[in-house]
């Protein structure tokens, strides 16, 4: 049987193409007389508007998309459950997009979904998170803004205008430092991370912050940065307690790092948090699958996600929304911290 499209039913009908988005969409009046004939066409063919219909008769897909860096880090998933469930609410489906930290992909992702016609994208990671983005990446970005709603979770393009939905990782970070600070600990490293990302180093610099405020800082050889992996936060952990004088807690960039600090701590045959205190950032699903369980800081991932979501659906639909949206972080409290030991 031949497949029917809107085209045939305007055909049939002797109506406009138009006319029949309208009784479909139900967007704006139609004669009752021409509804009815039309209808009944639809009925007699039982025609189900595909999505390349439905994208030529309200000039949308009905699709976003969500770029993302890492889909093997549990922060991630975390954010696109909340952006996942959000959309499908709202009726659209995704793209997903994992990049693998590549920025040649980050490109052609970015290629693909405009020549998809995605009604708009939630980029996380990669370039927005650069401390200085190169400017063709920049450029590259403000170009498909032009063309579609953007929307950045937890990153920035300097100048480009983009709406963002974000953390405030600088203030989890002075949160877990005060939480050390309030437990005695005055000997504080911190593990993990890129210096060249801005969400590395806003939670150093916060962390200093705090420190400073208590007359304290962490001395350059206590800053080991690496990557995000349980593998860096394992051998940076290990760098730190192969020295005569270990710190007595740890500040981690993500619970990732701090799971491999933990390990670490565990083969050294030190105990978790008598001799040391480990604090994590994201609270991932890995936060209570370890022993101890992870003390950490929650970025309200699946906030994060909703929100964005939220933000882009106004976008598409011509609104206002905020510029910025920003969550407040919260300590969580487990077992990986304590008191220093006396």
């Amino acid at each position: 049987m031949t497949s029917i499209t809107i085209y045939d039913i305007a055909k049939e009908a002797n109506v406009s193409v138009s006319t029949v988005s309208r009784v479909l969409n139900d967007t704006a009046p139609v004669r009752a007389s021409t509804r009815e004939k039309i209808m009944s066409i639809i009925e007699k063919h039982q025609f189900q508007p595909n999505a390349q219909a439905r994208s030529l008769i309200k000039k949308e897909t009905g699709t976003i998309a969500i770029i993302l860096p890492d889909i093997t880090n549990p922060f991630f998933p975390e954010v696109f459950w909340g952006a996942e469930n959000e959309a499908r609410g709202l009726g659209y489906t995704f793209f997903l997009c994992n990049t693998a930290g590549d920025y040649n992909r980050e490109s052609e992702y970015l290629s693909m979904l405009r020549e998809k016609r995605v009604d708009g994208i939630i980029f996380l990671g990669g370039r927005i998170n650069l401390q200085v983005c190169p400017d063709n990446m920049a450029q590259e970005l403000m170009d498909m803004g032009r063309h579609m709603p953007i929307v950045l979770v937890n990153g920035n393009i300097a100048k480009g205008g983009f709406h963002r939905v974000y953390t405030d990782e600088g203030a989890g970070a002075a949160m877990a430092a005060e939480h050390l600070l309030e437990l005695g600990h005055r000997e504080i490293a911190f593990v993990g991370g890129l210096k060249e990302l801005s969400t590395t180093m806003v939670k150093v610099k916060a962390v200093q912050k705090k420190l400073r405020e208590h007359g304290l800082e962490i001395p350059k050889e206590r800053q080991l940065l690496g990557s995000f992996s349980i593998e860096d936060g394992k051998r940076e952990m290990s760098k730190l307690l192969d020295r005569d004088n270990p710190p007595t807690a740890v500040i981690c960039v993500n619970d990732n790092t701090a799971i491999g600090a933990i390990k670490s701590t565990i083969e050294h045959g030190l105990s978790i948090p008598k001799d040391i205190s480990i604090i994590g950032f994201d609270d991932t699903p890995l936060a209570t699958a370890v022993i101890p369980e992870l003390t950490t800081i929650s970025q309200n991932t699946y906030q994060l996600g909703k929100q964005a979501v939220d933000v882009l659906h106004d976008l598409i639909n011509q609104g206002k929304p905020k510029k910025q949206i920003i969550l407040q972080p919260e300590l969580i409290v487990r077992q990986s911290t304590g008191p220093v030991a006396k």
